[in-house]
């Protein structure tokens, strides 16, 4: 059954449902950001330092494990980016379901009001014909 609120009910539901694909969108992002984090502290723990050698390759260690803390640094930055964007995802799908919801309670109030009216006019309609069968029949007694 068609309201007024049908249309918008659609548009909501379509917004909420937009929302949803963001969500799970952050929420995968987040994953990402999660495993590379993990990576990338494992890989640090692989790093060995030599014990001897040139200096040549204590200084390349070094570099590498620089890069290798600045990445982690990354990562990290990455995974609280990624938090903020989810958190701020599932506000906003919180509002749309919000907005969606009370139109869909203004769309279902509308219907049981004219379902109501509907009955209302039925049992009008039915209360008139029984009072004119009813004298149509006492006429007929009156006339026999």
């Amino acid at each position: 059954m068609k309201t007024r609120y049908s249309s918008l009910v659609s548009v909501k539901k379509n917004t909420m449902q937009k929302s949803e694909r963001v969500v799970q969108n952050a929420n995968r992002v987040l994953q990402d950001a999660q495993e590379a984090l993990e990576k990338s502290l494992k890989d640090l723990q692989k790093i060995t330092s030599p014990t001897h050698g040139y200096i040549s390759e204590f200084l390349a260690n070094r570099t590498l494990l620089d890069s290798q803390r600045a990445l982690i640094e990354h990562n990290k930055e990455w995974v609280s980016y990624a938090q903020q964007d989810l958190k701020r995802a599932q506000e906003e799908l919180k509002h749309d379901m919000i907005g969606y919801e009370k139109f869909k309670y203004l769309e279902v109030q509308e219907i049981q009001k004219f379902i109501k009216a509907q009955k209302l006019k039925e049992a009008k309609d039915l209360d008139e014909i029984a009072l004119m069968i009813f004298g149509t029949k006492t006429d007929k007694k009156k006339v026999s």
